[in-house]
C-alpha cells in the first residue's frame, strides 16, 4: 500500500499480552474504510452535486479526479514520512486533516471550493493510509497478522457494498435540508474519534534505517500528470486550443524528465521516489502496465455509469446505489474464489480469464443499453453487472501478488507503493478521458427530452472504449509469470504487503 520498504521497517517482535493492539486495529481499519467509502460515496452523489451546485462537466471530473491525482502523488512520499517521523504521528496528522478537509467538502459554497477540497483531502489520505500497514506490522506479532489481513479483507469488501448504499441513503434522504453534504459530514464524528483513541492506543514506530525524501520526484510526477490531465478535462470546452496540445506534448518531456532525475537520484544516495531497477522484472513492469490501464477503464467506466444512471435515466441515488449491488457482490465473492482455489491452479489464466469475463460483460451491457434505451430496468442490468463484476474479481485480487511475485524481497515495500500509485494515477486519467470518450459525444446544450437519448449514446460509446481497455489487459497480462513465484524467505512480507496493496483497488466501485 505503500512505498516503505519492508526489509527496513523491521520492529522488534510486539508482544501478545498488550490488548491495546486490538483497538489501535480498529483505529486504522476505521480510517482505512474512510478513505474507501470517501470515493465510492461521492460518485454515487456526483449527479446531486452537479444539479445543485450548477458544477461543469469538467469541475465534476475534477471532484473525483483531483483526489485520485493527490492521493497518487502523496502515496509514496506518505510512506517514507511515516518511516522518518514515526507512523503514529503521521497517521494522526493525516487523519487530522482528512477530517478538516471533509468539513471544508461538505460547507463547500461553490464547485471551485469543492474541487480544492477534494485535492486536500486526497492529499490528507496520501498521510494516513500509508501507515495502516507499517502500524500493523510494529503492532501484531507474526502469528497474528494472517487473522489481522482477513479482517481486513472483511472490512474492503463491506466498504465496496456499503459505500454506494450510505452515499445513495445520505444524498436521498436530504437530512437537515443540506442536500449532497453530509457524504462528507459524516467523516467529522469518526475521524474526531479516531484521532482521540489514535493518540492514546496506537504504539508509535520508526524505520530503524529511514529513507530520504525525494520531493523533485512528486514535484514531477504531479506535473506531468497536470500537464496531461488538465488539457483532457477542459479540452472540450474550450474548443480543444492550441496550448493543450503543447501542454500534453510537454506532459512526455516531463516524464522522461522525470525518469533522468531518478535515475541520478537512485545513483547518488539510493532513495529515489521510483525504483527504476524494478523494471527491469518483466513481470512487474508488465504488471505496472496493466494497473495503469485497468485505473484507466474503471475510470472512465464507473463515473459515466453513475452519470448514465442518474442523469440519462433520471434514476434516484437510491435506486442508481442499489443496482451497484450485484456487481459490489460478485467481485467480493470472485476475489475470494480467485486466490484461495483458482490461481493456486491455473495461475496467470486466472487473471487473463477475468480481463475476457469483464469485457464480456461490458459488450453484455453495451447491447441492452442499445437495445433497452430509457427503458432498461435494475433487473436488465444485473447479469452484465454480475459478469463484470466476476471478471474484476477474478484480477483484483491476484494481481498484487502476480506483480510481486519476481520482485527482490528488498524492494517489497516500494514495488506494492509503486503498485497503488500507478493504478490510482490510471485512475485519475481514466476520469479525465470522459471528456473525450463521453461528453465527446454529446452536445452541450440539449433540450430536456434529448438529454436521455443523449447520455445513452454516450454511455455505449464509452462502454465500446472500456471493453478495448480490457482487450489490452488482457494481451499485457501475457507478460506476467504464468505462476506467481513463491518468496521463500520474505514470502509472509510479501503477502502482507499484497494483501494491503490490493486492498485499495476495490474502492473504485461506485
Amino acid at each position: 500500500m505503500h512505498s516503505t520498504d519492508i526489509a527496513h521497517a523491521r520492529t522488534p517482535e510486539p508482544a501478545t499480552g498488550d490488548r491495546r493492539r486490538w483497538f489501535a486495529l480498529a483505529i486504522v481499519m476505521t480510517a482505512a474504510f474512510m478513505d474507501l467509502v470517501d470515493v465510492t460515496i461521492v460518485n454515487i452523489a456526483v449527479p446531486s452535486i452537479q444539479r445543485d451546485e450548477g458544477a461543469t462537466f469538467s469541475q465534476i471530473q475534477w471532484i473525483t479526479a483531483g483526489y485520485a491525482l493527490a492521493f497518487a502523488a502523496g502515496l509514496v512520499t506518505g510512506g517514507r514520512l511515516g518511516d522518518i517521523h514515526g507512523r503514529k504521528r503521521v497517521f494522526l496528522v493525516g487523519i487530522g486533516g482528512f477530517t478538516v478537509a471533509s468539513a471544508l467538502c461538505g460547507l463547500a459554497v461553490n464547485p471551485e471550493m469543492l474541487v480544492a477540497s477534494r485535492i486536500l483531502q486526497g492529499a490528507m489520505a496520501a498521510l494516513m493510509v500509508p501507515q495502516v500497514l507499517s502500524i500493523v506490522h510494529a503492532t501484531f506479532p507474526a502469528h497474528e497478522r494472517g487473522k489481522v489481513f482477513g479482517l481486513f479483507g472483511a472490512i474492503v469488501g463491506l466498504g465496496a457494498v456499503s459505500g454506494p448504499l450510505l452515499g445513495a441513503l445520505l444524498t436521498e434522504g436530504n437530512l437537515f435540508g443540506l442536500e449532497w453534504r453530509p457524504i462528507f459530514l459524516i467523516n467529522l464524528p469518526v475521524g474526531v474519534a479516531a484521532l482521540v483513541l489514535g493518540s492514546r492506543f496506537i504504539t508509535e514506530s520508526k524505520a530503524p534505517r529511514a529513507l530520504k525524501l525525494d520531493l523533485p520526484g512528486v514535484a514531477l510526477v504531479t506535473l506531468a500528470l497536470l500537464m496531461l490531465l488538465y488539457p483532457l478535462t477542459r479540452g472540450r470546452e474550450l474548443g480543444w486550443p492550441v496550448w493543450g496540445y503543447v501542454s500534453m506534448a510537454g506532459a512526455l518531456v516531463v516524464f522522461a524528465a522525470l525518469v533522468a532525475y531518478e535515475r541520478a537520484k537512485g545513483a547518488r544516495d539510493g532513495s529515489p521516489l521510483i525504483e527504476l531497477s524494478l523494471f527491469r522484472v518483466k513481470s512487474f513492469a508488465a504488471g505496472i502496465a496493466v494497473q495503469t490501464v485497468f485505473g484507466v477503464g474503471l475510470g472512465v467506466f464507473f463515473l459515466v455509469w453513475t452519470l448514465y444512471m442518474q442523469i440519462g435515466l433520471g434514476w434516484s441515488a437510491l435506486r442508481a446505489g442499489l443496482t451497484g449491488v450485484p456487481f459490489s457482490v460478485a467481485v467480493s465473492v470472485a476475489a475470494g474464489m480467485s486466490v484461495q482455489q483458482l490461481v493456486p491452479r491455473f495461475g496467470r489464466k486466472v487473471l487473463q480469464a477475468g480481463a475476457l469475463v469483464m469485457a464480456a460483460g461490458v459488450l453484455i451491457y453495451l447491447a441492452e443499453a442499445e437495445r433497452y434505451g430509457l427503458g432498461i430496468t435494475s433487473w436488465q442490468m444485473a447479469l452484465p453487472l454480475v459478469v463484470m463484476g466476476a471478471g474484476m474479481g477474478l484480477i483484483v485480487a491476484p494481481l498484487t501478488d502476480a506483480v510481486l511475485s519476481e520482485v527482490p524481497r528488498e524492494h517489497a515495500g516500494s514495488a506494492s507503493g509503486l503498485i497503488n500509485t500507478v493504478q490510482q494515477m490510471g485512475h485519475a486519467l481514466g476520469l479525465g478521458l470522459v471528456s473525450v470518450v463521453f461528453f465527446g459525444v454529446i452536445d452541450e446544450r440539449l433540450a430536456p427530452a434529448e438529454v436521455g437519448p443523449a447520455f445513452v449514446d454516450g454511455f455505449t460509446h464509452a462502454l465500446g472504449w472500456v471493453a478495448a481497455v480490457l482487450g489490452a489487459i488482457f494481451l499485457l497480462m501475457f507478460a506476467l509469470p504464468k505462476r506467481p513465484a513463491q518468496h521463500v524467505e520474505g514470502a509472509a512480507d510479501a503477502e502482507e504487503t499484497a494483501a494491503v496493496a490490493g486492498a485499495k483497488e476495490p474502492e473504485l466501485v461506485p
